[in-house]
């Protein structure tokens, strides 16, 4: 008997020590770094419209834990979990969207919990808890397998010495893309998505009862690409394959047009109820977030405009305003590549004497801060001159939890000096801010259709060159309210084919040529009033001349021999040689003349030989 009990318990342990080797075995899921991860979780059956409201009334943390790393990320109520295909508004799947920044393993821990505006706090031990499958677990996240433009392949955006930078491997990053059409958004195959009011007002653009199909860009939509419900977005989707391929990198749209010039785009699954969302549009949204950062656009998302900045809370961040920005910030803070703009021409202006004041404004940028756990660019769209620009600015400038300007300008002649005295205020308070050029005035022209000015000579001047070589960290193109495709109606941005392409050309020059993060303008240097020079003093010199003339640049406070090089702005390329190859710093020297007879603007690379 004890040898059978004996062998009874050998063999038992035998068993479980198999059972254990088996579950050793089992592998863990694997994810991609950089790459969205999506959780889901079974829980309470709701709907949007439910008496106990499932986005103020409960409340989804996930905290997810790395050796290098321990974030708490907010989900969100996901209806049937499919809503995108099906339209649903009840279920019971709440979901987290999570990207990892760091390979290797990761466990992450899940809580529901229950309670009267629940949604509006931190506190741990408010609330009751509620039951949700899957609810702790683990996962492996390997290198990711992408390539640029796709942001995938480097990582997540940050704000750094004024520009954005990769926060990974630390490589900067330059941005040039659409400003217009501001409503993106409005788009037909999204569901619940319509206009509230034909706009009508003097100002701004005209507008009918039709909203976006993007029909002209449907052809750019690829094989392979996203669509939802038999084949909508493919206009959408389409149009950001085309602005990706002329080399484009951000696009501009507001999350809430609400009072506004368009009046129509809002998260809301009714525009009167602040307190509930449309989960099947917000869904859509993210298959198309989610393409635009697979082509290498960054979504620069403006939160509100200057005509519905009080409209919650009375500008204050009370309880709508806060539901507002965490809603956005659950479903859409995981993108790699994503701005936060506090607001189209935020603060009070002749035509728009009721906005949020400083403390109003300061309080929202520090509630976003607060509740992104990924730490996104927030940025302060201005107006468009002064003193309007000023009385804003002068109180917010050196304000640490705002990262700088989305900058408006009327007179492009000025855009240069606007960027200039707002980076040197910022550097004055210690806080550096990054600006970007992202609205040309006048608000009734803007950028115009190649068609009008083929070559847009006024824009790549002042605009393009001028305040890149002034320390923007990049450029949008705005339509202006008056032009055959403005600011709400466009559907072709074909129509501007080649400003993307004079764009590009300065992209490239940029990224291929010049440490910018580490430069200073300094236009004095050369011998024009009309010239721009970016420079990092003894080491590299950009210069940019508007004509073909010969001009001098003043190196009398460094030493060293620097090569010349000529940039064609207007046909990219590699850079040329012109009639002087070489120039000797302690002195004034003579640039020399283009490789070429056409009379055209030039930029001149000016570099020290090693």
């Amino acid at each position: 008997m004890k040898v059978y009990q004996l062998y009874r318990y050998v063999l038992l342990a035998l068993l479980i020590g198999s059972c254990a080797e088996k579950k050793k075995e089992i592998p863990l899921q694997e994810y991609q770094q950089w790459h969205t991860i999506t959780l889901d979780f079974e829980g309470p059956q709701t709907s949007e419209k439910a008496t106990v409201n499932p986005f103020l009334d409960y409340r989804l943390q996930v905290e997810f834990k790395h050796a290098g790393s321990d974030l708490t990320v907010r989900g969100f109520y996901a209806a049937d979990g499919d809503a995108a295909e099906t339209s649903a508004d009840s279920g019971n799947v709440w979901r987290v969207r999570f990207t990892p920044d760091q390979v290797g393993e990761w466990t992450y821990t899940a809580q529901l919990k229950k309670g009267d505006s629940i949604a509006l706090t931190e506190e741990v031990g408010m609330g009751e808890p509620v039951e949700i499958t899957n609810a702790s677990g683990a996962f492996l996240v390997v290198a990711s397998d992408k390539k640029a433009p796709d942001f995938r392949a480097n990582g997540r955006l940050i704000t750094s010495n004024g520009y954005f930078r990769f926060k990974d491997s630390g490589d900067y990053w330059l941005k040039g893309g659409a400003d217009s059409p501001e409503n993106l958004l409005a788009y037909s195959d999204f569901d619940g998505t319509y206009r509230m009011q034909i706009s009508t007002s003097e100002g701004e653009a005209k507008t009918n009862d039709t909203i976006h199909a993007y029909a002209p860009h449907v052809g750019d939509w690829k094989e392979g690409d996203p669509t939802w419900q038999n084949g909508k977005g493919k206009g959408l989707i389409g149009a950001l394959n085309y602005l990706s391929s002329k080399g484009m990198n951000a696009v501009y749209f507001l999350s809430m047009n609400i009072l506004g010039d368009g009046k129509d785009v809002w998260p809301y699954a009714d525009p009167d109820d602040f307190t509930r969302f449309d989960v099947s549009k917000l869904a859509q949204w993210e298959i198309v977030f989610q393409h635009m950062q697979s082509k290498g656009l960054l979504l620069h998302m403006v939160l509100q405009e200057t005509e519905n900045e009080t409209m919650l809370d009375g500008g204050d961040t009370g309880a709508m305003r806060q539901l507002y920005l965490r809603e956005l910030m659950a479903r859409f803070g995981h993108h790699l590549a994503l701005k936060f703009n506090l607001g189209e021409e935020n603060g009070p202006a002749d035509f728009t004497p009721i906005a949020q004041n400083d403390a109003q404004r300061k309080a929202m940028t520090t509630f976003l801060n607060d509740i992104d756990p990924y730490n996104h660019p927030i940025l302060l769209h201005t107006h468009s001159h002064e003193p309007a620009r000023s009385d804003v600015l002068d109180s917010i400038v050196g304000f640490k939890a705002l990262d700088g300007l989305s900058l408006q300008v009327d007179k492009r002649e000025g855009a240069t000096e606007v960027v200039e005295t707002w980076k040197k205020r910022a550097k004055e308070t210690g806080h550096d801010w990054m600006i970007t050029m992202d609205e040309i005035g006048m608000w009734h022209t803007g950028a115009v259709p190649d068609s009008v000015t083929p070559e847009h000579d006024t824009l790549r001047r002042y605009v393009l060159w001028g305040t890149l070589l002034s320390g923007a960290a990049g450029v949008e193109w705005y339509y202006g309210a008056r032009n055959k495709y403005n600011d709400l109606n466009t559907e072709d941005w074909r129509t501007t084919d080649r400003l993307w392409e004079l764009t590009h050309h300065a992209m490239n020059f940029f990224e291929n040529h010049l440490p910018y993060w580490e430069m200073e303008p300094e236009h004095s240097l050369i011998n024009s009033k009309d010239a721009y020079c970016f420079r990092k003093p003894g080491t590299v010199y950009a210069v940019y001349l508007p004509d073909s003339k010969e001009y001098r640049i003043d190196l009398s406070s460094v030493q060293g021999e620097f090569t010349v090089q000529w940039f064609d702005p207007l046909q990219g390329g590699e850079l040329q040689t012109g009639s002087v190859k070489k120039i000797q710093g302690g002195a004034k020297a003579a640039l020399g003349l283009p490789p070429g007879s056409e009379k055209q603007d030039w930029v001149v690379l000016v570099k020290v030989v090693q």
